[in-house]
């Protein structure tokens, strides 16, 4: 019975590994949809998102059921109860990658993106799948000290983000009122997918030690720098 238990466990694991490998893939495919126009493209990111919520629910229905047959306590309770979380983080990144695919289809055949932001927007779409990929290591590994870096590689993206605005608000500016509004969206959509991927590995860090990412130095911090 406990063999079995634990193989569920594990299998709630490997689901969210999963999650974190089609959203990272989503958010992938979505910036080369709302960069290149590509219609075909941004339809089959927006369907392929049911398939990420039905493994939430999929996953959050194991993860109660195994809440009320097994009674977890300490460790194991942890594990699950974090497992619910990530699941939700993973969830919404996939509907941030849907987001930037829908945007692409409401624009079509024109781009949401200016040529001159294509160059940021592109490092920001890449930027957010490794994060997700180094997400997903993180969910294998168990790796605390991979999982604090996840926040400081997170500064990147603010710094796109900051970046982007910037160029908005650029008495240069010349492409109006709809496209800075799509632009103003996007920069958002990328900055919260990074945000959940740093939950996800956070979350990590508390199932493998009990302590918040916040209460642990990083890992090239060193004693009174």
């Amino acid at each position: 019975m406990r063999d079995a238990y634990h193989e569920e466990l594990d299998s709630i694991g490997e689901g969210l590994v999963e999650m974190a490998r089609l959203v990272g893939s989503a958010i992938g495919r979505a910036t080369t949809a709302i960069l290149d126009a590509d219609l075909k493209l941004a339809e089959s990111v927006i369907a392929a998102d049911e398939k990420v919520d039905d493994l939430q629910r999929d996953l959050e229905d194991r993860a109660v059921a195994l809440l009320a047959r097994q009674q977890p306590v300490a460790t194991d309770l942890r594990i699950v109860v974090t497992s619910l979380r990530m699941s939700a983080d993973l969830e919404r990144s996939g509907d941030l990658a849907q987001h930037v695919a829908k945007l692409a289809r409401l624009r079509f055949p024109q781009t949401a993106v200016p040529r001159d932001l294509h160059a940021t927007i592109l490092e920001m779409g890449q930027l957010a799948q490794r994060l997700m990929a180094k997400a997903a290591e993180v969910i294998i590994t168990k790796d605390v000290d991979l999982a604090l870096q996840l926040e400081q590689d997170d500064d990147a993206m603010d710094l796109l983000h900051r970046a982007l605005f910037q160029h908005l608000m650029d008495d240069r500016w010349k492409h109006g009122i709809e496209t800075a509004v799509d632009v103003t969206l996007l920069g958002r959509y990328y900055e919260r997918f990074a945000d959940h991927a740093v939950s996800v590995a956070k979350r990590v860090v508390y199932l493998v030690t009990g302590e918040h990412a916040d209460e642990i130095a990083p890992p090239n911090q060193v004693d009174g720098a």
